[in-house]
């Protein structure tokens, strides 16, 4: 330990300590606009300058560290102008619109504006360089993340968290050089057209608002104000344990009654536990592996929960598609059996006639939740996804005292039942944990086997494994940056028989939509709690949940049978590709969204329709068609999609209609550019029935 004194009070510290880290450790507050404790200190923001006795000039605390015997000062004025004119350097590049603005009242930048009451000193400078205009600073074409980078203070942490030292997709970089420096994408492309995975990390580490999930929380609130329909919503297991941290309530506070209660004061109808959804992926997505490993075909089985891993095989590596699960996520399960259910039939006779059904929200840890909740055969299930930082904006946007709410409430059944197992999916390795504690039991080996898998636990990054006698060896990998490595060579094809790979470092508890923190153990505080959750729970196997068992008596028949593969599988495509194409294509049919389809086709494409509706060409006659002639859609468990027939085989373009018809296509394509945006349309479609 070495001693160091932080204005005029005196501490021990571990060598290697920071002065940032030194000064937190007396209660010295030292503003920082570019530190953030999981990534590596650059000093940009020149903000954390502090007078050192040992140094002869002012030095970054976020970099700099303690020597044995500094004393350190923070608040001199020449140390306060400095900051405040930095500031203003800012504020020159920086737009006025906090009111506006998706983080006001979280925002670093504002925060330091309004304490010191910094005023405009120069003339608004234009961001990026005369040079290249080009430069896209506005981009909402993501449904996940948007970006405003007039508001970016430069301060690097979203190219840290996307690049080698946090998620490795290299997705954002720095453009220009001095006052012209700006963040963008590769190449500039819209976020959308890039490999980016939606798994927000960005936005988590962002300072302002020059990055923020893409907001749905308006829509949410204003439809809960009108009160025209009945509204449910689920809300996952990391939400609860990090939805404290946005009222001040320290990291780890388990508040789910008290968010229970926030949701009915804010207007829903029903507030579900997405665990629920967790048991039943977890029954059917265990008896998918056991038939798999069975008959020793498509192993390892890859988890497919996490929409930022399975958005990374898409964009990267077609070739893992077959192994992916093909249960949904507990998301989507619930959505699906909220909207076309049991529970919808139970509201009436305009729900089971098909006539409507309900409006349908997610709370989630994770931005990737809203890309998840759009693509073609899940969209439609969840009408809207809000991050835990969203719920709170809304908690904190109609008045309510979540801090001062009894912690009493209680979710509403049938859809609101859950298990110990179900709540560990929120932390890295407890898919897996719950995966094996419902796999042993259906091999019969649970009795001779622990409940509990330690060397699958925590929150440090990399591969972990365990072996499971009887079923074999397994691993977790902890980050997107851990699977890649994994996947840098075969080797995993002969060592595993089933893998979960979480996109962010932590599992769900470290999802891109969670609260922000400067707590370097935020991450283990939450982990702890949701273990606490688990131990303290009556049933700790997800097979154990009544409800679920329930479910299979009165609908679903058994894990994996056709009406659950109806309901709570999926499907997967290449990106870029035909059989993308055609499920974008086939979806939108579904929803008779002739607007969105409008984007899928050349201005001359043809539809052969092998139907008495013959050829159709043209953009204007196929919207014709699908809203004026094809029957009106249904909704609840009358609407039905279709299906492909092979969930993983990537070339297979048949298809199983709404009305059982076995159909293959054929598709032509072309690629159109608009500015600095391409994509891919159809020229040509051709339906054969077979």
């Amino acid at each position: 330990m070495i001693e160091v004194t932080v204005n005029g009070r005196k501490t021990e510290v571990e060598e290697g300590t920071t002065l940032l880290e030194a000064a937190r450790a007396v209660g010295v507050h030292i503003p920082t606009l570019c530190y953030y404790p999981r990534l590596p200190s650059h000093a940009v923001c020149r903000l954390c300058l502090v007078n050192v006795s040992s140094e002869k000039k002012p030095q970054p605390a976020c970099k700099t560290t303690v020597k044995d015997g500094d004393i350190v000062e923070t608040d001199t004025q020449e140390l306060i102008e400095y900051r405040k004119t930095d500031a203003q350097w800012l504020l020159a590049r920086h737009p006025n619109d906090c009111i506006r603005c998706e983080v006001n009242g979280s925002c670093q930048f504002q925060n330091f504006v309004s304490e010191y009451q910094l005023e405009d000193c120069w003339e608004k400078l234009p961001r990026g360089s005369e040079e290249h205009p080009e430069h896209q600073l506005s981009d909402h074409t993501s449904p996940s993340i948007w970006r405003d980078i007039s508001k970016c203070v430069e301060c690097g942490l979203c190219a840290d968290a996307c690049g080698e030292a946090g998620q490795q997709q290299n997705i954002i970089g720095f453009a220009e050089n001095s006052s012209g420096r700006v963040p963008v994408t590769v190449f500039d492309k819209p976020l959308s057209e890039t490999k980016c995975i939606s798994c927000g990390q960005c936005t988590l580490v962002c300072p302002v608002g020059a990055l923020i999930e893409a907001p749905h929380w308006h829509d949410v609130i204003h439809t809960l104000d009108a009160h025209r329909h009945i509204s449910a919503v689920q809300v996952a297991p990391a939400t609860r344990v990090a939805i404290g941290e946005e009222f001040g309530m320290n990291p780890g506070t388990i508040s789910t009654g008290r968010m229970i209660n926030a949701l009915r004061q804010l207007g829903f109808d029903y507030v579900f536990d997405t665990n629920f959804a967790a048991d039943l992926t977890i029954m059917e997505e265990g008896t998918e592996f056991l038939s798999r490993l069975k008959a020793q075909k498509n192993l390892p089985l890859f988890t497919s929960c996490c929409p930022g891993w399975v958005n990374w095989v898409e964009l990267n590596r077609p070739d893992l598609i077959p192994h992916l699960s093909t249960t949904k996520s507990p998301q989507q399960m619930h959505g699906a059996l909220t909207k076309r259910g049991a529970f919808a039939r139970s509201l009436g006779a305009e729900f089971e006639s098909g006539k409507t059904e309900p409006y349908v929200v997610s709370v989630m840890p994770c931005t990737a939740k809203k890309d998840e909740a759009v693509r073609p055969g899940t969209s439609g299930d969840i009408d809207r996804v809000l991050t835990t930082r969203e719920l709170a904006r809304m908690i904190k946007a109609r008045g309510i005292a979540f801090s001062a709410l009894p912690d009493d409430g209680k979710f509403d059944n049938p859809l609101g039942e859950s298990t110990g197992a179900a709540q560990i999916f929120g932390a890295s390795g407890g898919v897996m944990e719950a995966v094996v504690r419902t796999a042993t039991h259906l091999i019969d080996k649970e009795n001779t086997l622990p409940l509990e898998w330690e060397q699958l636990r925590g929150v440090n990054t990399g591969v972990k494994t365990a072996e499971v006698p009887g079923i074999g060896k397994i691993a977790i990998c902890n980050g997107i940056a851990a699977a890649q490595r994994l996947l840098s060579n075969d080797d995993w094809r002969k060592k595993y028989v089933a893998i979960e790979v979480m996109a962010c470092v932590g599992g769900c508890l470290g999802g891109g939509g969670e609260p922000k923190s400067m707590d370097p153990k935020v991450l283990e505080k939450r982990m702890h709690a949701i273990y606490e959750i688990d131990k303290n729970s009556t049933r700790r196997r997800s097979y154990e949940n009544q409800d679920v068992q329930k479910l299979y008596e009165t609908e679903l028949e058994k894990p994996n049978s056709e009406k659950a593969h109806h309901l709570l599988h999926t499907h997967y495509a290449p990106r870029a590709s035909k059989r993308l194409l055609l499920m974008q294509f086939l979806d939108c049919v579904d929803r008779r969204d002739a607007e969105e389809i409008a984007k899928l086709l050349h201005p001359d494409a043809i539809w052969s329709t092998a139907s008495p509706f013959g050829d159709v060409q043209g953009i204007s006659n196929i919207k014709a068609l699908i809203t004026g002639k094809l029957p009106p859609r249904q909704y609840g468990s009358k609407y039905v999609r279709h299906q492909m027939a092979s969930a993983a085989d990537i070339e297979d373009l048949t298809v199983i209609t709404p009305t059982g018809e076995r159909c293959r296509f054929t598709l032509e394509v072309d690629t159109q550019q608009h500015g600095n945006s391409s994509r891919m349309v159809i020229k040509k479609l051709v339906r054969e029935v077979l």
